[in-house]
């Protein structure tokens, strides 16, 4: 499916869009898991972006491999690091291939909390004495200032998981935040003439550490995008069909596979 916004260029694919479990959840056997319909079946949350012959992707999933040959990706020129929970970093490894076809290391941006979190789950990647085949990297440390990669000029936006500060980054006239439940109201200024706007809503009773579907509706109000899609979403959401008709009309369930091209 092809959606057309215009926002300079910039293509996003969803490569996943569902939660830590991703949908169906292992074993169990409510409707939702249970479901046909292939908008019930998500991997972990993760976006492609691609700009011209530029790509960049938001986290690497431990679904990064199968993503990456769903989605045909035979370049990847960096990867931007939301946090340092496990269904958002567990990928890593799999950038081997890219490092090897591109004869080059990847390109990595990530706050320094983050990094160290990377070097405790992938020591050999960042030790001394390196064996051969190892993930080649190139660690670019950010804050809150803007930082280009490519042909890309990436905002990044605080946002809070509880009390873990998480980023999400906005590209031109597109934004995408996800495993939060609070951002503060000098970021949200960051999000004002959006065209388009990605926010996570994992169910629709409230969560401790996520926005659940009001509170995420609350704040697509109070920005006002032009189009606004709900990620990061578990089987406790409900159907995508029935969901969906419940939204209002500038607010969809992204779904695995959806591309927004302008």
């Amino acid at each position: 499916m092809e959606i057309n916004f215009n926002i300079k260029n910039l293509e996003v694919t969803f490569l996943g869009t569902g939660t830590s479990q991703g949908v169906p959840v292992i074993a169990c056997k409510c409707d939702i898991c249970k479901s046909n319909d292939t908008m019930d079946t998500r991997l972990r949350s993760s976006v492609l972006l691609k700009k011209n012959n530029s790509g960049i992707v938001i986290d690497t999933s431990p679904d990064f491999r199968y993503q990456m040959l769903r989605a045909k990706v035979d370049s990847l020129d960096a990867v931007l690091y939301t946090h340092e929970h496990r269904d958002h970093i567990a990928g890593l490894d799999d950038i081997r291939s890219f490092n090897y076809i591109q004869k080059e290391a990847m390109n990595v941006f990530c706050e320094e909390r983050v990094f160290k979190a990377l070097k405790n789950e992938f020591p050999y990647v960042f030790a001394e004495h390196k064996y051969p085949g190892i993930p080649q990297v190139i660690v670019n440390l950010i804050k809150s200032e803007v930082f280009k990669v490519k042909e890309f000029e990436i905002l990044p936006i605080r946002a809070m998981h509880m009390r873990l500060p998480v980023l999400g980054y906005r590209i031109d006239n597109f934004a995408y935040i996800t495993d939060a439940n609070y951002i503060p109201e000098e970021e949200l200024k960051k999000l004002k003439d959006l065209d388009f706007f990605v926010i996570n809503a994992l169910r629709k009773e409230k969560h401790i550490s996520h926005f659940c579907l009001q509170g995420a509706l609350d704040l697509i109000q109070k920005i006002s995008p032009k189009k606004a899609y709900l990620t990061h979403i578990s089987h406790q959401m409900g159907l995508h069909s029935e969901v969906s008709n419940e939204l209002p009309e500038n607010v969809f369930l992204a779904y695995d596979g959806l591309k927004l091209i302008c």
